[in-house]
């Protein structure tokens, strides 16, 4: 089963249109835009006006027809981008009546300034100036083509009207005396009747086309914004992983990490009180290094997850945590004046953490170093060794999962690593507010 037209150009293809309400439709959207048209005429329209009418009297210089052109274009390039936002609009409130499809207008660049330097406030002033010089046929094309069908329609009542001795009655194409010489005009008018729903919405359709193509978002923004709500929504789940991961943290600290410790106590006091050389002071022994070695390695997850450090600190004492922990002397120079959003300084500092473990792992380097600078708003973080280089994000070493980690928080990843080496990670990291530490 077909669906319904969306459009008044897709209804133009139906075989009963005059039967559907698309015409009368069509007819009300072009009355209905007519205040819109008479306005964007009055901006843009009149100079042109003035100046047909004056090389219709012939007479007109040069210079006069090139002034009356630049008063015009001046008009459209001044008073285009501030004024064409309300026309366009109003345009766009008007276009469902004929145009079903959902309508995302323009997003605005703001002020009027600015709208100067917005390529979609020229593109409603293209709209604006189109209106201008489509007005009238979009104003009078389906009234006095009405009015012309409903003339030569009545021709033979206006010749039996007619009073002997008047003047021949003039129908437009041509002269009438008799009632014998109307069938031609009758049967012109019946044509002209049966067109009108076609015009009607034909006119409409283009018109709406028009401002569709020129007034709304379009492919092009509708993916932008698409990328937009990507970027926001990625954002989101970054901030919610990161709460979750606090919330796990504080839970293995205030909860499971205490009662370990609770344990470990107990298992210790009771080691005391068996005999050492009983078979249970063994195993109490046993399980009391086993609790401890437990204890240790909460602590250690627990740290991975969000080390304390850097909690406290900040970001420059956390790496300078992880270059003493190196098995490979680092070299830290880490001038940060105060600290940095929580999630830029979370980001960084697994990068430097995972970039530190693969210098250990895979570089072969006899040092590294680490430095990390503010500058305009970005915080950038260079991980250097004097390794073999040849580091590849495709040989399963982590930087794939830190390019990944880094773009999250908004930030890009470089990596300089001939063979050879030196390697040079580089990781730049937006960080538009600072606070206190």
């Amino acid at each position: 089963m077909n669906e319904d037209p969306q459009t008044a150009l897709e209804a133009l293809a139906r075989r009963r249109l005059p039967a559907t309400a698309w015409p009368w439709r069509s007819a009300l959207h072009l009355l209905a835009i007519l205040p819109v048209a008479a306005v964007a005429f009055a901006l843009f329209g009149v100079p042109w006006v003035v100046l047909a009418a004056r090389l219709g009297e012939g007479g007109l210089g040069i210079a006069e027809a090139a002034v009356l052109m630049l008063i015009g274009l001046a008009l459209a390039a001044v008073l285009g981008p501030p004024a064409s936002g309300p026309l366009a609009r109003a345009a766009l409130r008007r276009l469902p009546r004929v145009d079903h499809r959902p309508v995302e207008p323009r997003r605005s660049a703001g002020g009027p300034l600015a709208r100067y330097t917005d390529p979609g406030a020229w593109l409603e002033t293209a709209y604006a100036c189109a209106l201008a010089f489509a007005s009238p046929v979009l104003g009078l094309a389906v009234p006095l083509t009405a009015l012309l069908a409903a003339t030569l329609l009545a021709s033979p009542v206006l010749v039996i009207a007619q009073e002997p001795g008047d003047l021949p009655i003039a129908l437009g194409f041509g002269q009438v005396h008799t009632l014998g010489q109307t069938p031609p005009y009758v049967a012109l008018g019946l044509a002209l009747a049966a067109v009108l729903p076609y015009l009607a919405t034909l006119l409409a359709g283009v018109h709406a086309a028009v401002a569709r193509a020129l007034l709304t978002g379009g492919p092009a923004e509708d993916l932008r914004a698409e990328l937009v709500e990507v970027s926001r929504s990625r954002t989101r789940l970054a901030d919610a992983f990161e709460a979750e991961r606090l919330r796990i943290e504080r839970d293995l600290h205030d909860g499971a990490q205490q009662r370990l410790v609770g344990l470990t106590l107990k298992l210790g006091l009771a080691r005391l009180d068996l005999p050492p050389d009983s078979p249970a002071a063994a195993t109490v022994g046993e399980a009391h290094d086993q609790a401890k070695h437990l204890m240790a390695e909460l602590r250690e997850l627990i740290h991975g997850i969000r080390p304390q450090i850097l909690t406290d600190l900040g970001l420059a004492a956390a790496i300078g945590e992880l270059a003493d922990a190196s098995p490979v002397p680092v070299d830290v120079d880490a001038r940060l004046d105060g600290r940095l959003p929580g999630q830029v300084e979370h980001t960084a500092y697994f990068v430097v953490a995972e970039a530190l473990t693969n210098v250990a792992r895979h570089s072969g380097a006899a040092a590294a170093a680490v430095t990390a600078r503010v500058l305009d708003g970005t915080l950038t973080v260079d991980v250097r060794d004097d390794g073999r280089g040849g580091a590849d994000p495709g040989l399963g070493t982590g930087l794939t999962g830190l390019a990944d980690r880094v773009a999250v928080a908004g930030g890009r990843m470089l990596l300089s690593s001939p063979a050879g080496g030196p390697t040079v990670l580089r990781v730049e990291v937006p960080c538009t507010e600072t606070r206190t530490a």
